[in-house]
């Protein structure tokens, strides 16, 4: 199944969360056994061979995503979760929304120094949430080593603000 055949999965509604925004809509792929699992083979694909340690999926469609990949790359998967969802000891990062801010937050001990890390989340927008997840993974000196989407919204330039790190994405509008 090709990029396209998946776009042709997502549907898109308009007005939603609210007036002038069109919300392109996962679930619609989602419950395509086929087009899931098509979904996470192309995510993967170019970070085989990497060399990867840990995949880091970004709550809470991201870890939709990051799951499967990281059973499927045979390696451990952290959670980055919204302030107060995680029981242990956190490093926290505060970043900037359209509309006010949000707190992202790690457990202190997810990530050794060195380990290659691949962030996964359903979509890039802006880059704001992605970023302050690579601030967690780096505070923990863990290293980047890519940012896998399933979905990309080019007109959002979040690619731009991530400049210097490898992106992917499966489907962009």
């Amino acid at each position: 199944m090709s990029a396209e055949a998946l776009r042709a999965k997502i549907r898109e509604v308009p007005d939603f969360p609210k007036p002038g925004i069109l919300f392109y809509d996962i679930t619609t792929l989602l419950k395509d056994a086929a087009a899931y699992r098509e979904s996470i083979q192309l995510m993967l694909e170019p970070h085989k061979g990497e060399g990867i340690d840990l995949v880091v999926g970004m709550e809470s469609r991201g870890f939709i995503f990051s799951a499967p990949m990281a059973y499927e790359l045979g390696v451990g998967l952290v959670p980055v979760r919204k302030l107060g969802k995680l029981p242990a000891d956190t490093v926290s990062v505060e970043y900037a929304l359209e509309y006010g801010s949000n707190t992202l937050e790690i457990h202190r001990d997810a990530i050794q120094p060195g380990q290659k890390v691949l962030i996964v989340d359903d979509l890039l927008a802006t880059g704001g949430t992605v970023q302050g997840t690579i601030e967690l993974v780096e505070r923990l000196k863990g290293e980047v080593v890519g940012l896998a989407f399933l979905v990309e919204l080019d007109f959002l330039k979040g690619r731009e603000r991530l400049q210097g790190r490898r992106v992917t994405s499966v489907i962009r509008y």
